[in-house]
């Protein structure tokens, strides 16, 4: 009996041994790398430099508070005194148009299957902010205007995930169910007439090259890599023809260009339908108007927000449609000499 007991004893011991094995000591942390996104309550790397919600200096789209208000007026109650356009405390929702009845149901309380997930996300779709900084579009989405985007991606190349991709966010109107959304922060594209934003935002230093110089209005930035010169890729402002308008804008940071390629290639492997593209015309060249409804309706891929609403601009002509493209795909290919196709998992 003696010997039965403590052959008992050792069984549960080991298996509370093993148990702990598998998930850790209880009370240990298990640090992020701190390229993770978060996509279905999952954690996917990307290899670029991701904060999220959670994190103390992120953007949580979840809260009800207004984020930059006194904090004595950041309730839901004094945020509406405040400012009577906000019209709801949540700034996302279900991804309900995409979902059939039962499907609806099981999402409903936010458990959601990735293989559910995958089935209905298939379009990108990329934005300038207008705002400049990370920090001031979620300020203006979140505190101004009852919006959210799932990622923002600052000057310096850091992203922020404000939600998890299981959530509609409210940035593209008709692709909103069926989409994920980035803000880059970037002031904008603007007539030739007027480009006094752009003046303001961009100087040309000594050695003739241009850089970013933020207005003291917009202090603080929220940068968190601020030290250094930040430059557009192109040194010139870039104009092209946007929805039939001739536009003048400067060029998005290499460091924006380099974690988006990443993003992109990421999205682009846990979702399936996302192909690695963007609307072509017959040239091979991006289509700079919105798309017509019916070829929007059956897209999947990359798109810009002048894709989907005609009165919208962005990403603007400065955008480099196939650098992005070209970087995601080289990310994509098989691992040299292995034949695996890389998953950022």
């Amino acid at each position: 009996m003696q010997k039965q007991g403590a052959n008992f004893l050792l069984f549960i011991g080991l298996l509370v041994v093993s148990g702990c094995a598998r998930f850790g000591r209880p009370g240990t942390a298990s640090p992020r790398k701190g390229d993770e996104i978060v996509v279905a309550g999952q954690l996917f790397h990307t290899g670029t430099p991701v904060v999220l919600w959670m994190d103390a200096d992120g953007y949580d789209a979840y809260r009800v508070e207004r984020r930059f208000s006194l904090l004595d007026r950041a309730d839901w109650k004094s945020s509406v005194e405040d400012n009577p356009s906000l019209t709801t405390p949540n700034r996302y929702g279900q991804r309900r148009s995409v979902l059939s009845e039962s499907e609806a149901e099981q999402t409903r309380g936010g458990g959601w299957p990735l293989s559910l997930l995958r089935e209905k996300v298939d379009q990108f779709v990329i934005h300038y902010d207008v705002a400049g900084t990370s920090r001031e579009c979620f300020k203006t989405l979140h505190d101004v205007r009852d919006l959210s985007v799932h990622f923002m991606l600052d000057l310096d190349g850091t992203i922020y995930q404000t939600l998890d991709l299981k959530e509609r966010a409210w940035h593209a109107t008709t692709s909103n169910s069926r989409s994920i959304g980035i803000e880059i922060a970037n002031v904008g594209a603007y007539s030739p007439q007027n480009t006094n934003v752009l003046d303001r935002w961009y100087k040309c230093g000594p050695d003739g090259r241009s850089f970013i110089s933020i207005p003291s209005e917009f202090e603080p930035s929220g940068i968190r890599n601020a030290n250094g010169i930040l430059r557009p890729a192109r040194n010139q402002p870039v104009k092209g023809t946007i929805q039939d308008q001739e536009l003048v804008q400067y060029d998005f940071t290499p460091q924006q260009y380099e974690a988006l390629i990443k993003l992109t290639a990421t999205l682009c492997t846990i979702f399936p339908k996302i192909d690695c593209h963007f609307p072509e015309d017959e040239k091979g060249k991006v289509v700079p108007e919105k798309l017509s409804d019916e070829r929007l309706s059956s897209y999947q891929g990359l798109l810009g927000h002048f894709h989907i609403q005609r009165n919208k601009t962005d990403p603007g002509p400065a955008f480099d449609w196939d650098r992005v493209i070209g970087g995601a795909r080289q990310l994509l290919q098989p691992a040299l000499g292995s034949g695996k196709m890389q998953t950022y998992k």
